[in-house]
């Protein structure tokens, strides 16, 4: 039995997000599981560009996103799937974040969606293909347009 699925989504990317979100809900349906929606920001304030940005720019981004990714995961599956749904906004790397709280929660699968690749994906890699490969727990790849 299932406990956790973790599904990973791009809040700047709806159209893609739908598909993804759809499965990683019917999945956590289907196992009677708790589904945890993430999103991952990039982190501006450790680079070389941080100084560039407001103090506040960060925590105003987060908030943002949490407001986002609510209103996504409302509008594809309604305000019940929102509010049973626990929902997650990182800072870094997303496949790096993805795969950490995958571990800390200890998630049963992890939901991911994928572009078709190209050619540059071949030589650097994808998040969804380091995920993949990376993961404790099997990985659900949802292809997208």
């Amino acid at each position: 039995m299932m406990t956790s699925i973790l599904c990973a989504v791009d809040v700047s990317d709806n159209a893609s997000d739908a598909k993804v979100l759809e499965q990683a809900w019917q999945l956590a349906q289907l196992r009677d599981a708790q589904l945890v929606v993430v999103t991952v920001l990039p982190d501006f304030g450790t680079s070389l560009v941080g100084g560039f940005f407001e103090p506040d720019f960060h925590a105003r981004a987060e908030e943002a996103a949490q407001t986002q990714l609510h209103q996504v995961i409302a509008s594809v599956l309604g305000e019940d799937a929102d509010q049973a749904a626990r929902h997650l906004v990182l800072t870094g790397k997303p496949y790096e974040q993805i795969l950490q709280v995958a571990e800390k929660l200890e998630s049963d699968l992890i939901v991911i969606g994928a572009h078709q690749p190209d050619l540059k994906d071949y030589l650097l890699g994808p998040n969804a293909a380091r995920v993949v490969r990376h993961a404790n727990c099997s990985v659900f790849v949802v292809r997208v347009p």
